[in-house]
């Protein structure tokens, strides 16, 4: 039988659900908590319950990450029974991305062997049922755009968890990036 809990962090309260030591499901904030836990036991058949040790540290490695920290989450025991093997490949593929890095729909196709699959990834990585796990916010359009996030707050949250992570959208810093604003040079 599969539980659920509710745990804080900086976005608002996320939701993780596992059977045994092994995660099942990941919910980012809703507009409440309550909408949060009501979602995530809708889609798993969880009721709430009471986290192990083991379940306690990947919640805490996950509030470590949406704590700007930078954490690897790939030694967090998922469960991707059920899920067909082109999404599977899309979740591992973007596992690997680093906390503050991005890739793109394309470059994840690419790597899984076709380009024209960039939509396919799109396509799976909005179904993922281990967001912040499968850091899907780390993948982005063409050239860098900031399209598709699924999770309340659409494309804002997607933002915000860059962000809070370090990742340099845009392109390359600028000379003057790491400057306090008052000593920037105008122009």
């Amino acid at each position: 039988m599969a539980h659920f809990s509710l745990f804080p962090t900086p976005l608002g309260d996320c939701g993780i659900a596992w059977c045994g030591d092994v995660i099942v499901a990941t919910h980012l904030p809703e507009e409440s908590s309550a909408d949060t836990g009501r979602r995530l036991a809708a889609r798993t058949g969880a009721t709430k319950g009471e986290p192990s040790s083991v379940i306690r540290r990947a919640i805490a490695s996950m509030t470590a990450l949406l704590e700007g920290e930078g954490t690897d989450l790939t030694p967090i025991v998922c469960d991707f029974g059920g899920i067909d093997p082109f999404a599977v490949q899309v979740y591992a593929a973007t596992r690997a991305i680093p906390a503050g890095e991005t890739s793109t729909y394309g470059a994840i196709a690419a790597q899984l062997g076709d380009t024209r699959l960039a939509r396919d990834v799109g396509q799976a990585l909005g179904r993922n049922p281990l967001p912040i796990i499968v850091p899907c916010h780390r993948v982005l359009g063409a050239g860098g755009r900031l399209i598709g996030f699924s999770a309340a707050g659409g494309v804002a949250t997607k933002l915000r968890m860059l962000a809070i992570e370090g990742a340099q959208l845009g392109g390359a810093p600028g000379l003057f990036d790491d400057l306090p604003l008052a000593t920037k040079p105008r122009g």
